[in-house]
């Protein structure tokens, strides 16, 4: 058996950046204890398999090496980048359905697109000194949404903060999003969730649901370039338009290959040797 792979780096301008991905598409479906291996083997943090139904609109699937998950934008981003350039080069919107929902990916030159719903984060009004203790440095403000959200006085506090992720698993919320303005950007931030096992994310496009709307607010403008600080910095275009938030990202292509499978037709019988070597082992 032979499946096509392609290596994605998302929300990325260049190889070595972003959040990278694997894309396997599928003539049909395969035993999902198989897709699960495969995505083991890979061992990135998700591994998307995508089967076309009809032109446009494609069927996927996203696993972690451990179980598989309901949705992973940055790995949306990347399926999308291989149906435009290697599958269907002459679309300009695919259509992704997964067991959560239907998303809609356009192109654009080179900008991809996902829409989210907006969600305009409010005043955290009570006092919480772990957030002071897990970073070090007290917030100028709490926010609130799905994650914490600490706004912080400028862009270098956040690019170097050394986070007690532990500390954070106590919260009650998922996560903890850290932000400040920008110098070369509208805003930066860094995205940890250690109860998920995230501790310090290196891409998180959907997150920008709850950051965008905030400092489209603060900054009085709808159009907002980020950078998240990670390992390997992503770089993201938020628009903020009434209701939903529409996320734009590059992807770049790092490698494309073929995963092979054989059966064995004739199991290897275990010597004498073998039973020796097992039990010095």
């Amino acid at each position: 058996m032979k499946i096509n792979i392609f290596q994605v780096d998302a929300f990325a301008d260049n190889v070595f950046s972003g959040i990278t991905s694997a894309v396997c598409p599928l003539d049909t479906w395969l035993d999902d204890s198989l897709m699960q291996k495969i995505a083991a083997e890979t061992n990135l943090s998700k591994t998307a398999f995508i089967v076309k139904l009809e032109s446009s609109l494609y069927e996927v699937r996203w696993f972690t090496p451990e179980i598989e998950v309901t949705l992973s934008d940055h790995t949306a981003l990347a399926s999308a980048y291989v149906i435009f350039n290697h599958l269907e080069t002459n679309l300009e919107q695919i259509t992704l359905r997964s067991i959560a929902s239907d998303i809609i990916i356009s192109q654009e030159d080179n900008l991809l697109s996902l829409s989210f719903a907006s969600n305009m984060p409010t005043l955290y009004n009570e006092s919480n000194p772990i957030f002071s203790l897990a970073t070090g440095i007290e917030p100028l403000k709490v926010l609130e949404a799905t994650d914490y959200i600490l706004v912080y006085e400028n862009e270098e506090i956040v690019k170097n903060l050394k986070p007690n992720t532990e500390v954070l698993k106590s919260l009650g919320l998922r996560g903890v999003c850290i932000t400040a303005r920008g110098e070369n950007s509208d805003f930066v931030f860094r995205y940890l969730a250690p109860k998920l096992g995230i501790n310090d994310d290196l891409v998180t496009g959907s997150v920008c649901s709850q950051l965008a709307p905030y400092w489209a607010q603060v900054l009085e403008k709808k159009s907002l370039n980020a950078i998240q600080y990670s390992e390997r910095k992503g770089k993201l275009i938020c628009e903020v338009e009434d209701d939903k938030v529409i996320i734009r990202g590059e992807a770049t292509l790092f490698m494309k290959g073929e995963i092979i499978i054989e059966e064995r037709k004739f199991p290897r019988q275990e010597t004498e040797a073998d039973q020796k070597l097992a039990v010095a082992i």
